[in-house]
């Protein structure tokens, strides 16, 4: 997997966010000959230009966890979108009575965007309203999704692979009933992609914001027996500097935690 995105809420961009990188969520993972991509934030826009400049034909399955605009604003500037040579299945789970396409559409309309969906997407393009609890194959990879705790509703997933696993739970809340399930849904997984966007201190005072902290991702590793947990979802006020603090404070815990930084790989 590939992070070409790994910060919440909105870009930062900058010298003080250049190493952990200043890109909304967008994760590239592969598997065999599939690609899967987990959200379309600001990071989708180089993802899509590295993909178009392979010179050849794109296949990709695209997990939407959920319609908070960070985890979408990189739709409209994802290049494999304008060609029909390529061919592009988006996957996300209605909310409010609307389908998939009905949500993704809704951003790309005026007074917001300039041209719609239906102008200036080429792709063969199919939408894929998810069921969530269901399962998905792709090629020879599984999608599992669970309901996540979040404002409007998101989708967690789990792929397993060739006997090796991940979870993508960003924009999650603990402390409720839910947790039990995330922790049975990441059981045992090979990396844990999980939000960790505030510590305590800052976590007091914004409880419903949707948000969890590195103590609980590091709890949530820990009860989900997970091999390694990936910090994800950085606030975007908390610079590289800080951002070095709070690992060294999770790797306390669980010392082998890494937290995503923009261009990071990790082959599992």
């Amino acid at each position: 997997m590939r992070f070409w995105g790994v910060r919440g809420s909105i870009p930062a961009p900058g010298p003080a966010t250049k190493r952990y990188g200043g890109n909304t969520p967008c994760v590239e993972v592969r598997c065999g000959d599939e690609l899967l991509i987990f959200d379309l934030g600001s990071g989708a826009r180089g993802l899509g230009d590295a993909l178009v400049a392979t010179r050849k034909p794109v296949k990709a399955s695209i997990f939407i966890s959920h319609y908070h605009y960070d985890h979408l604003q990189g739709l409209p500037f994802f290049s494999p979108m304008f060609s029909p040579a390529n061919d592009v299945t988006l996957y996300g789970s209605p909310r409010d009575g609307k389908s998939l396409k009905q949500i993704l559409a809704g951003q790309m309309v005026h007074p917001y965007f300039p041209v719609t969906a239906e102008d200036v997407f080429r792709t063969r393009l199919a939408y894929r309203d998810v069921v969530v609890g269901e399962d998905i194959p792709v090629g020879k990879a599984t999608v599992r999704t669970l309901e996540l705790n979040h404002p409007g509703g998101n989708v967690g997933y789990r792929v397993d692979f060739g006997g090796r696993s991940l979870v993508y739970a960003t924009d999650v809340e603990h402390g409720t009933a839910l947790d039990s399930k995330l922790f049975d849904f990441a059981r045992g997984a090979d990396a844990l992609i999980y939000d960790s966007m505030y510590t305590e201190e800052e976590y007091r005072g914004r409880t419903g914001w949707g948000h969890s902290t590195w103590e609980a991702a590091v709890r949530a590793a820990d009860a989900s027996d997970v091999k390694q947990l990936v910090l994800f979802h950085h606030d975007p006020g908390r610079d590289d500097a800080s951002m070095d603090k709070l690992l060294r404070e999770v790797r306390k815990h669980r010392k082998n935690s890494i937290a995503a930084k923009e261009a990071m790989v990790i082959q599992l």
